[in-house]
């Protein structure tokens, strides 16, 4: 029998990429998961291709009357939650002088306090000795045009810290994956040309040691490692970006 047969399980921004992919390794292997996601578009086909194998919700993780939604409707379920995951994000390329308020405001309010309020509101739902899993950023040297992301990021690796601290006494673990270059939709940068998602494409590829990039299911079986697996982990950040941050190009 698989090790997620009728766990509970929440996935924040399980309606597309790496999270999707999550979403669908626990559902088929038997897990209770509920997915959020606010693009509407991707919630109605996480909703068409996972009827009956998943519960879908339209939740906006910016929002905190949708993240005390959510949190009541798992306290009304009665069940408590094995395993939470945390992946809704976003990100877009802008040099530190183009920055906007709006996407200053936004970027934060997604990556950072989203995945704050998220934990703190549904932590109290969570079964003891269960887990939870952020998502980081490779700790790879910055790229330009990335400032902002990457500072929402940072504050998400300390929180993954102070989080494991404060739920250790309820045996709680929290770790985050920190992918590098990985093939998603949109490679995790929203607003891109073709063009310069071929160019990302190939920076990628050249500056991994790797060579190439990681996939969806890569990084869910890392997160799932990290959420199940690692039962004498907490606090850490598992970087899952092809030697990126540890490896130096040969040559």
């Amino acid at each position: 029998m698989s090790p997620y047969a009728g766990k509970n399980v929440i996935v924040i921004g399980g309606t597309h990429g790496m999270g999707r992919a999550t979403a669908e390794i626990l559902a088929e292997a038997g897990a209770r998961v509920l997915i959020t996601g606010h693009n509407q578009e991707n919630v109605d086909r996480a909703q068409a291709e996972l009827a009956g194998r998943a519960t879908v919700l339209r939740s906006n993780v910016a929002s905190l009357a949708d993240i005390d939604v959510l949190a009541r409707r798992v306290r009304e379920s009665g069940t408590p939650v094995d395993a939470l995951f945390v992946f809704a994000a976003t990100a877009a390329f802008e040099s530190f002088d183009q920055v906007r308020e709006d996407s200053y405001d936004q970027h934060f309010g997604i990556n950072t306090k989203g995945a704050f309020f998220t934990v703190q509101r549904l932590a109290p739902c969570m079964a003891d000795g269960g887990s939870i899993t952020m998502t980081t950023v490779t700790p790879a040297p910055a790229n330009p045009g990335m400032s902002v992301y990457l500072g929402t990021k940072a504050a998400v690796t300390a929180f993954v810290r102070s989080f494991a601290a404060e739920l250790l006494p309820r045996r709680i673990r929290v770790n985050a994956v920190a992918p590098g270059f990985i093939d998603t939709p949109t490679l995790g940068l929203a607003g891109l040309t073709p063009e310069q998602r071929a160019e990302v494409s190939a920076l990628g590829d050249a500056i991994t040691p790797m060579q190439r990039h990681g996939n969806m299911i890569e990084v869910a079986r890392a997160a799932l490692f990290l959420g199940f697996d690692a039962t004498f982990t907490t606090g850490v950040e598992l970087a899952v970006d092809g030697g990126l941050s540890t490896v130096a190009v040969p040559g």
